[in-house]
């Protein structure tokens, strides 16, 4: 049996190594929205794109990311662990020609119902002559995208069963890169440049899903199609519990169309306020919270396979305390960094004051759901690890109410603002009753050890404040251009605050910020995680 304490080292290898790569591909994202904001900035057009990129981008949520890799995961770790590689390879294949199938009715489908998918996600835009055209035509551009997207997450999930992160993590830098790449090279071939930017996200979804194949035929993986469905008991499994998983793992994704479908009501610009903020928001967000619940999926699976009670609490604890550990420090640095931030990338150009003092306002907002959005992911891939995809469908739909409603009621008072703490009140109330819920199915799980990191990590977290705060304040981020200076500073304040922060960790010996330090001073050595 693998002891915990070597279970811990390959969880927190896991979430290093996909961290570093989500990073790479996080700073692409932020020169991605620098280059849409100077070119589009936030008005008519970029609302129309923000919106239409929406779309797809929640279904790939649905089909891909979540609940395909929710249900497939578990179900092929026991079938690779029972039965042997050969009938694990055989249930890919199968999986993966199913899923070629039903994206190419949903991409149909789609791109046929676009007209009134837009105007029920963005029904307000219909006050504004050729906003709803538009956001139609461009959604209709995209929709491809979800099938090649939904196939990469496939991908995703069988290698990172065989303990391969890198490269799958890296694959939205290829993303990026075509959306950068079509702002900038194609929009001359196209009656209105946007449509450059959205003929980037399809050249991106390809490159992302060729970026994989080098590595499967390094593992020696064939997949081929197989149209062996009905003899296949594994593959009905990881249907049923794709079924259920659909609206649970999407969670966060829905809470974001009801967001936006309530700013479509609000002034021009709103949409892109949100868009922005929720952007910046999302570095962290991928870097912690995605990495960490990717890398533990497949070893609670095994865990779990294996009937080890024991480990897969401990696992679960180690996750838990190493997402409080990390995203604690990553809220109030956003909190600091917002308005520089968006002032040294994204000012000038279409980019403008307003737009600054709105998008720095609106991540403040979103910053403390971090904490929560971190918690529910562990606590969903909980579930899943446990073949239980019906117990986050039923949370999603309270969750859903609650974040409905609390925009109805605070988007009157405090406008796009308030569609923002509204979704972070409903992430905090998501994560409160997946937790609740665990712990009625696999029993206390909450231990005293779980508390002693912020011992460290809250004293750790206030030094860093107290040193970046009076940095940032150097400088007069209202005002445009002096790139150097506000790079400087900024540069200055995170090193600075980041640099505190690990010192007194280390100080106060917080076991996964140490943990994390010695892995990464082995790799530097050429040691292996």
């Amino acid at each position: 049996m693998v002891s915990p304490m070597s279970d811990r080292k390959k969880i927190s290898g896991a979430a290093l190594v996909m961290a570093i790569a989500t990073f790479m591909s996080r700073i692409a994202g932020l020169v991605r929205d620098v280059v849409v904001a100077r070119i589009f900035g936030a008005g008519f057009v970029s609302d129309a794109f923000f919106m239409a990129f929406t779309i797809p981008n929640l279904l790939r949520r649905f089909f891909g990311e979540g609940a395909l890799t929710a249900a497939f995961v578990p179900v092929y770790t026991e079938i690779s662990t029972s039965k042997g590689e050969d009938e694990a390879e055989r249930l890919a294949c199968r999986s993966v020609t199913l899923l070629c199938l039903a994206m190419l009715v949903v991409v149909a489908a789609g791109m046929l119902l676009s007209p009134w998918i837009v105007r029920g996600v963005g029904f307000g835009f219909g006050d504004i002559g050729g906003k709803l055209e538009l956001t139609t035509s461009l959604t209709r551009v995209m929709f491809p995208y979800v099938g090649l997207v939904s196939v990469l997450a496939l991908v995703t999930g069988i290698l990172n069963v065989r303990g391969h992160f890198f490269l799958p993590s890296l694959s939205p830098l290829l993303l990026n890169v075509g959306m950068i790449l079509g702002a900038l090279l194609l929009g001359d071939f196209f009656s209105h440049p946007i449509y450059g930017l959205a003929t980037g996200v399809l050249l991106g979804g390809v490159a992302q899903l060729l970026l994989q194949y080098p590595v499967l035929l390094r593992y020696r993986i064939r997949l081929r199609p197989d149209f062996h469905f009905g003899a296949d008991a594994a593959l009905r499994r990881i249907t049923r519990l794709m079924l259920p998983g659909i609206a649970g793992v999407a969670i966060y994704q829905i809470n974001v169309i009801v967001t936006r479908l309530l700013a479509s009501f609000l002034p021009q610009g709103s949409v892109s306020y949100l868009y922005y903020g929720q952007r910046l928001f999302e570095f962290p967000q991928g870097i912690f919270v995605v990495s960490l619940a990717q890398a533990v999926l497949p070893m609670m699976s095994r865990q779990a396979a294996e009937g080890d009670d024991e480990a897969f609490r401990d696992s679960l604890q180690f996750a838990l305390s190493l997402m409080v550990v990390f995203t604690l420090p990553a809220i109030f640095g956003l909190m600091i960094c917002a308005r520089p931030v968006f002032s040294l990338f994204f000012m000038g150009g279409e980019f403008d004051l307003t737009a600054l003092d709105a998008t720095s306002l609106t991540l403040i907002y979103y910053a403390p759901g971090l904490l929560c959005v971190g918690l529910s992911r562990v606590a969903a891939q909980t579930f899943y690890a446990l073949k239980d995809t019906r117990t986050p469908v039923i949370v999603s739909f309270w969750t859903l109410l609650v974040n409905a409603g609390l925009g109805f009621l605070l988007m009157g008072p405090l406008q796009y603002l308030g569609l923002a703490l509204a979704l972070s009140l409903a992430s905090a109330f998501n994560a409160l009753l997946l937790i609740i819920l665990l712990r009625r199915r696999i029993g206390p799980f909450v231990r005293l050890s779980l508390l002693k990191p912020l011992r460290g990590t809250i004293p750790a977290t206030l030094g860093m404040i107290l040193v970046a705060t009076p940095i940032v304040g150097l400088c007069d981020w209202s005002l445009p251009g002096l790139v150097w200076q506000k790079s400087m500073i900024l540069f200055l304040a995170v090193a600075s605050g980041g640099l505190v922060f690990l010192l007194l960790c280390l100080l106060f010996r917080v076991e996964e910020v140490s943990r994390v330090w010695h892995m990464l001073r082995r790799r530097r050595a050429g040691g292996s995680v």
